[in-house]
């Protein structure tokens, strides 16, 4: 009995010498000549008596589980994985609007050149100048807006020269048609847009001369060239 602790007491002392000098994962225990941890007995649950010999090294930090199971670090889990980024897809390219080349003009004729005065009806003078519209306006690809719009000067009532300027309207629109220009929209301005003021106390000749450029008919074209 005596020889069997003497051995005992040799081993664990030759463990303790083997611990000071390189310390492994169970340097805060004693060990034998394998390796292996040195139990009070070789046999059971540690935590129920089969317990390990501790070392002057040891401390909660450093138990291993197979002896300190409740009280040992617990292994530490791996770091997730970053996620993988994944580069934004570029915009799909925008294609620029093609531009659309435009057909647009105005067009002003005086009503002296065009209808006798306090008259609606087109002289032959006016005929050559609407067939230059009509020929211009054909030329284009389409047309998306044919105004004629009428204007008189300040003689005569206004709801007399709203008339007047309708009719005058009127008949530039029909003479366009019978040249292949139909579908125009026509307005009467009257008197409410003069471009030209004129003295009431002139004599009438001279102030029916003198507002001859509010007498006048405007033709606006808006279109699409070819």
């Amino acid at each position: 009995m005596a020889l069997s602790r003497s051995i005992l007491m040799a081993t664990l002392l030759g463990c303790a010498a083997g611990a000071a000098l390189a310390q492994s994962a169970k340097d805060a225990y004693l060990q034998d000549a394998r390796g292996g941890v040195v139990r009070n007995t070789s046999f059971g649950d540690a935590r129920l008596g089969n317990l390990c010999w501790r070392t002057g090294y040891w401390t909660p930090a450093l138990s291993i589980a197979e002896c300190d199971p409740d009280i040992a670090p617990k292994p530490s889990a791996a770091p997730p994985k970053p996620a993988a980024i994944t580069a934004p897809k570029p915009a799909p390219a925008i294609a620029a609007p093609a531009l659309v080349r435009k057909c647009d003009f105005v067009e002003t004729l005086g009503a002296d050149d065009t209808f006798e005065f306090n008259k609606s009806t087109l002289r032959n003078s006016a005929k050559a100048r609407l067939d230059a519209v009509a020929v211009r306006a054909k030329a284009c690809s389409q047309v998306n807006m044919l105004l004629v719009t009428g204007h008189t000067d300040r003689i005569g009532s206004e709801s007399y020269n709203i008339r007047l300027s309708e009719l005058r309207a009127a008949a530039v629109a029909g003479y366009l048609a019978s040249r292949g220009l139909g579908g125009a929209e026509i307005t009467g301005a009257g008197k409410s847009l003069p471009i030209k003021a004129c003295p009431g106390t002139m004599p009438r000749k001279a102030l029916i001369e003198c507002l001859a450029p509010n007498r006048r008919v405007v033709i606006e074209v808006q279109g699409a060239a070819r």
